[in-house]
């Protein structure tokens, strides 16, 4: 028995190539006409089509493109799918002739080139948020140069700094981490058009114009890497995912910092809720959103490199559409952290007074106590080590400010002799002022030397935002040029 029925079964229709359908229409539409525009100039210019026949042709996919609303589509699997949609209203209004758009092309390489035009608009839109909010960050961390922080290290309070300093360290990686998606970016340059099924065509197609007619670099230069390599999308995921991996780490620090029993971050109440039942409770819910956006983000990226595991170096269902679907969520979920950390950090301030206490009371200036002893007593450093250690323990509950007579007797028992320095230079080696200015070299937090690290870091920024300049430039001026080339079609 032969089944010759027109349409697919209801089950696949409704669990597969209705759910494609509607996400061709979602995302693809637009790239599809644009490729059916492109191919169809390449193919009158290298003498595939007739001129007259290209005319024709390019009225019937004007018209489509003129009459059709893509958003109000609702398939009926009549057609496979989209291209087969527009491929039937070719044919009812040309015939045989609207077969004749297909010559040289393959779904295959057609499906690789629309994925790679979605992608890099997404992709450059969200490179574009990561350095607005580096360039906040830089405007914040320059404002907040001076502003003494505790840092913390194993979870607990280690040395002073400041924040700007603390800020630079979120810039260097934020810039590192632009620059993987960059270079992730620039491996959608190459066009998959013209590899058709596998193995390019046997009629003499021009790749090159099609690349550049689409907004592309150029050819990318195997054909079966055209259909079958996806390191452009599982590359792409992964730098992704570095972003929102890094963030989160900051992320944590600011719930930590914004807590009561550290609060050293104060959080303005435009960007707080008080509890329904306790209020006296001031809760920074955006960072939440922003910890739970981001593992969301990180989440999704996974979702699809994970995907694409073990699946055959080959043109594959697992690699296209409802993954390339799936995988747009992560942009909007980390476009959501991105927007929302440039609002919120530079809105935040740090609780000096709290800093003060809390700098006293966990000693953390002990180092540059150590490092004083060595330059102006003349001891080794585990001698001044030694004496600093001592100092700490036998504080007995007063803060380092006050531990003048502590250090004396320590210092006395380990040299046994009287130090130097006074109660006076003793108050201004544990000042955190004094342990940050010291700190003037490469990366360190004292003034100059942090100045010159945000000067990279907007060089850095510049250099990015020009590589980006450069990929973007390209997709209005082959618009452009694909308009005009058409429009001249129209004109036969």
């Amino acid at each position: 028995m032969t089944d010759d029925s027109k349409f697919p079964d209801p089950t696949y229709k409704n669990t597969v190539l209705a759910p494609l359908f509607e996400g061709v229409k979602t995302h693809y539409a637009a790239h599809m006409m644009a490729i059916n525009q492109a191919h169809l100039v390449m193919l009158v210019e290298t003498g595939i089509l007739s001129r007259a026949d290209g005319g024709q042709i390019a009225h019937a996919l004007d018209a489509i493109d003129t009459e059709t609303d893509v958003p109000a589509l609702v398939y009926t699997g009549e057609h496979e799918d989209f291209f087969f949609y527009v491929e039937a209203e070719l044919k009812r209004r040309l015939g045989d002739l609207g077969g004749a758009l297909h010559t040289a092309r393959s779904r295959n390489d057609m499906d690789h080139t629309v994925f790679k035009m979605a992608l890099r608009d997404r992709a450059e839109a969200l490179l574009a948020q990561i350095t607005s909010l580096t360039e906040a960050l830089i405007a914040k961390a320059r404002d907040e140069a001076d502003i003494l922080i505790v840092a913390y290290t194993h979870g607990q309070p280690a040395q002073p700094t400041t924040f700007g300093h603390y800020l630079g360290a979120m810039i260097e990686v934020l810039n590192r981490d632009a620059q993987r998606l960059s270079a992730a970016i620039d491996t959608l340059g190459p066009c998959p058009m013209g590899a058709a099924a596998i193995t390019t065509s046997g009629f003499p197609i021009d790749r090159a114009r099609m690349a550049d007619l689409l907004g592309f670099e150029g050819p990318q230069v195997n054909a079966y890497g055209c259909i079958a390599s996806v390191d452009y999308v599982t590359g792409l995921y992964s730098a992704i995912k570095l972003v929102f991996l890094h963030l989160g780490r900051v992320v944590q620090d600011l719930a930590f910092w914004s807590s009561f029993e550290v609060g050293q971050l104060y959080v303005p109440n435009a960007l707080v809720q008080i509890s329904s039942i306790m209020p006296q409770k001031r809760n920074p819910v955006p960072i939440e959103h922003m910890r739970h956006l981001a593992s969301v983000t990180c989440g999704r990226c996974d979702m699809v490199v994970n995907t694409m595991h073990n699946t055959p170096f080959t043109d594959m269902n697992d690699s296209e559409g409802e993954v390339q679907h799936a995988g747009y969520a992560a942009f909007e979920s980390g476009g959501r952290v991105l927007e929302l950390m440039a609002a919120f950090l530079p809105a935040c301030s740090i609780n000096s007074d709290r800093v003060r206490r809390n700098t006293d009371a966990a000693s953390i200036t002990i180092t540059e106590l150590a490092d004083t002893l060595v330059r102006d007593e003349g001891l080794t450093f585990r001698q001044a080590h030694d004496i600093a250690a001592h100092v700490a323990r036998d504080l007995d509950g007063k803060p380092l400010s006050q531990g003048f007579g502590a250090f004396q007797t320590a210092f006395r028992a380990a040299t046994a002799r009287t130090p130097a320095m006074d109660e006076q230079g003793f108050r201004t080696a544990v000042s955190p002022e004094t342990f940050v200015a010291r700190r003037d070299r490469i990366g360190g937090p004292a003034p100059a030397a942090l100045d010159a690290a945000l000067a990279q870091y907007s060089a850095d920024l510049d250099a990015l935002r020009a590589r980006a300049s450069q990929r973007t430039a390209r997709v209005p001026t082959a618009a452009t040029a694909r308009a005009t080339a058409f429009a001249q079609l129209l004109e036969t």
